[in-house]
């Protein structure tokens, strides 16, 4: 028996519930039909776990091109130059628009009214915050304005599964026509058409053992992006977040770059510094820098983890900026104020992804990205910290900018019903369980910090095997939303061994113990389907 199937139309489809997909909401929301679309409830989404801040140009001490030069070393010679200037100078009236809505970032007595804390990479103090949770302040006032506005439908607990197009529809005229999406609570697929559809579904950590990232970060967006005939650049650059809380009761809990922006130190466990030895930047370098240091150290003396000590600052101060890292550390019987927090590196952001314009657009007519989904040329081969959420904002209101511009749309074609005449219901789960556990270990052990080409190659070897099986899977039993993002991670994986293969030299985020030197001329990985 087949399952239930419907039908919607919207001006504009968003998938993704993050800042890239709210903030788009709110902006279009005035002129604009939108449907929203998010796998879990609207508040889960990877800005909710952004503990640092926003890089803004706000001070008068600090300047456009302070914060360009800043991003362009982090970078490693690969930011699209062009980009980031843009980025940068609509900075300071992204994070005016924040704070019109509302978001209450943390304030102190200076002339800005705002306290700014400093992360490693910048050479100023620019990152505004709120305290230690600046991700979960800005989700949760945007939030309350968007699952109250008339013009915006939210449809919770809903995973896209593939993009819409014209080709795929026999049409002559190739273009995004939204999308078809599973209604993981009904278990059934709705066909959601729209003239313009948004992709800011987040990055693809899950596709690691460790990881900072929700477990929503399965990469959905790259892939059906892909499948639609995208192209995607520069997925070998994973940022590993060099402190993540090492404890087996602390599942993904970051600690901010800011608490060493505020000067806590790297310390061995028998308590040397060894970050000096690495970069003269020490503490403050970028997190490239930081991460290998880190993975360097324990490799190095056998240790499963390093500590941060900023055991120097008094608890007051500690319980002010960072109350959510203090409160949370003391429910595991660490007390910041007075013992070292242990830490290792773990997945955290995807630098590349599909490739997009200035205006957010992608090369399929109608389809946008947005966020960690695309690559926009910001971060190059590292991401500068706290570049992420600028990005949001800033590609975002580009995106925004283009689809009202956009006096007239194309009318919708008559779209087709998911078809699931010629499949029955799963026999064993547990297949999907397996390849999911399987895929995420041996991305950690071959495709991680550091990498070699014999490393890549298992890695290729097994991601062959993976994709068969799943493609078995996928063509004879009904979709589940595991299925859905096993399909999507695996792919995900696929995209960043092979465009890590493709780089014979180590830059920024990417380093081979084969090809440890950097070439003169920078160049970017790009794939096509």
């Amino acid at each position: 028996m087949s399952r239930k199937t419907t039908s919607k139309n919207f001006d504009v489809l968003i998938l993704g519930s993050g800042l890239a997909g709210q903030s788009l909401a709110l902006r279009l929301a005035a002129t604009h039909n939108v449907a929203l679309v998010t796998k879990r409830k609207l508040e889960d989404s990877a800005t909710a776990w952004a503990q640092g801040g926003i890089a803004a140009v706000l001070d008068t001490t600090d300047s456009i091109e302070s914060h360009i030069d800043d991003t362009l070393v982090a970078g490693a010679g690969l930011c699209d130059e062009a980009t980031t200037r843009n980025i940068v100078e609509h900075s300071n009236a992204a994070v005016r628009w924040l704070i019109d809505q509302g978001v209450p970032f943390t304030r102190d007595e200076t002339e800005l009214g705002f306290h700014l804390t400093r992360e490693g990479g910048h050479s100023h103090r620019r990152i505004i915050h709120a305290a230690d949770a600046t991700g979960a302040a800005v989700q949760q006032t945007l939030t309350e304005k968007v699952r109250h506005h008339r013009n915006i439908t939210v449809l919770e607990h809903h995973i896209g599964v593939d993009l819409i197009t014209g080709h795929k529809l026999g049409l002559s005229r190739q273009r995004c026509w939204g999308a078809y999406v599973f209604d993981i609570e009904h278990d059934h697929v709705v066909t959601l058409g729209a003239t313009h559809t948004v992709l800011a579904t987040g990055g693809a950590g899950k596709a690691y053992l460790y990881t900072t990232n929700p477990d929503t970060a399965t990469g959905d967006g790259v892939a059906m992006a892909w499948r639609a005939g995208c192209r995607v650049a520069n997925m070998e650059f994973i940022q590993f977040h060099p402190t993540c809380l090492y404890h087996p009761q602390a599942k993904s809990f970051l600690i901010t770059e800011a608490i060493r922006g505020e000067g806590a130190l790297l310390r061995l466990p028998d308590g040397t510094r060894f970050m000096p030895d690495h970069d003269p930047r020490a503490e403050l370098a970028t997190r490239d820098v930081v991460a290998r240091a880190i993975d360097f150290e324990m490799k190095k003396h056998g240790v499963d983890c390093v500590y941060l000590d900023i055991t120097h600052r008094p608890a007051g101060f500690l319980r002010e900026h960072f109350p959510n890292i203090y409160q949370r550390c003391l429910e595991l019987g660490i007390d910041i104020s007075k013992q070292w927090i242990p830490v290792v590196p773990a997945a955290h952001f995807t630098c590349g992804g599909v490739v997009t314009d200035i205006s957010a657009r992608t090369e399929l007519p109608g389809l946008y990205a947005v966020g960690e989904t695309a690559c926009t040329g910001l971060h190059g081969a590292n991401r500068l910290a706290s570049n992420s959420l600028l990005e949001c904002l800033v590609t975002s209101e580009a995106a925004a900018s283009d689809i009202r511009q956009q006096k007239k749309s194309p009318a919708l074609p008559k779209l087709p019903q998911w078809d699931e005449s010629r499949v029955t219901n799963a026999d064993e789960e547990v297949v999907i369980s397996h390849n999911w556990d399987e895929l995420r270990r041996f991305m950690w052990d071959y495709v991680g910090i550091v990498r070699t080409d014999k490393r890549l190659s298992r890695a290729a070897h097994r991601i062959r095997l993976l994709e068969r099986e799943i493609d078995e899977f996928y063509a004879n039993f009904r979709v589940s939303n595991d299925l859905i993002e096993l399909r999507n991670l695996v792919l995900n994986a696929h995209l960043i061994v092979r465009s890590a293969q493709k780089r014979k030299e180590s830059r920024g985020l990417h380093y081979s113990l084969d090809h440890p030197a950097q070439l003169t001329r920078a160049r970017n990985t790009l794939l096509r389907p």
